[in-house]
């Protein structure tokens, strides 16, 4: 009976620091939804507005964090980001990272769960980030006030914040606006959105800067739409910028 409670315990214990190392998974079921800034308010390459249908994924429910992405390196070898001015907490976003850097991480994940496990598409986090099929409409990810759902240039006091520690949108997903923004898969276009493809979009076939999502906590609420859309270069190391993984079964 002992060793029977003595087993339990170290299953529950392994579980536990499973899902701390790893990221959490929500699941996101397809649809289509109107993608681009329907409000009236954005940039030019948020238009124009497009009918979009994508398939069932899951999406990590915070971004990457620090505990997270020191695991992986633990476990492969390769070395921490530069560390930022507020140094390492464990509940952070990991920041300083490339596109490929995050690549590396999610091939690295899709070994350890037998499962493909990617970057999001920006039209798979647009999606996710607007609260798939339960969406209220809102300007920022779950809500459209960005005070309750994400640090900013008006609450953050200049510096990062613990993930999670706002309001989540529909899907119960966290920091979709604000705190960082997020490395997707796509190349960048600013036109992109005229020719964009009505099923699964990938984003452009040439061109050498990637998409960025979210805004972060030194930028203005504008930046944090859910359809607002930036650039930045593969190779960039900034402190304000990190990634979320999704998952998708192997066919």
């Amino acid at each position: 009976m002992k060793t029977l409670k003595l087993t339990l315990v170290t299953l529950i214990i392994s579980n536990l620091a499973f899902s701390q190392n790893l990221p959490e998974m929500v699941a996101v079921n397809g649809g289509t939804f109107t993608m681009g800034d329907e409000w009236g308010i954005g940039n030019t390459d948020e238009l124009p507005t497009h009918e979009v249908t994508i398939k069932s994924f899951s999406i990590s429910q915070t971004e990457v964090t620090v505990a997270q992405y020191r695991y992986y390196c633990k476990a492969t070898g390769v070395a921490m980001p530069k560390e930022p001015s507020w140094g390492w907490q464990n509940n952070h976003p990991i920041v300083n990272v490339t596109w490929y850097d995050a690549i590396n991480y999610a091939d690295w994940l899709s070994d350890k769960l037998d499962q493909i496990v990617r970057l999001p598409y920006e039209t798979e986090w647009e999606y996710a980030a607007r609260g798939g099929g339960e969406t209220k409409g809102y300007k920022y990810s779950g809500s459209s006030s960005m005070a309750d759902v994400g640090w900013y240039s008006d609450n953050s006091d200049n510096q990062i914040h613990t993930v999670a520690s706002k309001n989540s949108n529909e899907l119960g997903l966290y920091d979709m606006s604000g705190n960082i923004w997020e490395w997707c898969m796509d190349i960048y276009d600013e036109d992109y959105y005229i020719n964009s493809p009505k099923n699964n979009p990938k984003g452009a076939i040439k061109g050498d800067k990637r998409v960025v999502r979210g805004g972060s906590f030194n930028d203005g609420a504008a930046y944090s739409r859910v359809a607002n859309r930036r650039l930045d270069s593969p190779e960039h190391v900034v402190y304000s910028s990190g990634f979320r993984v999704v998952s998708v079964k192997k066919k």
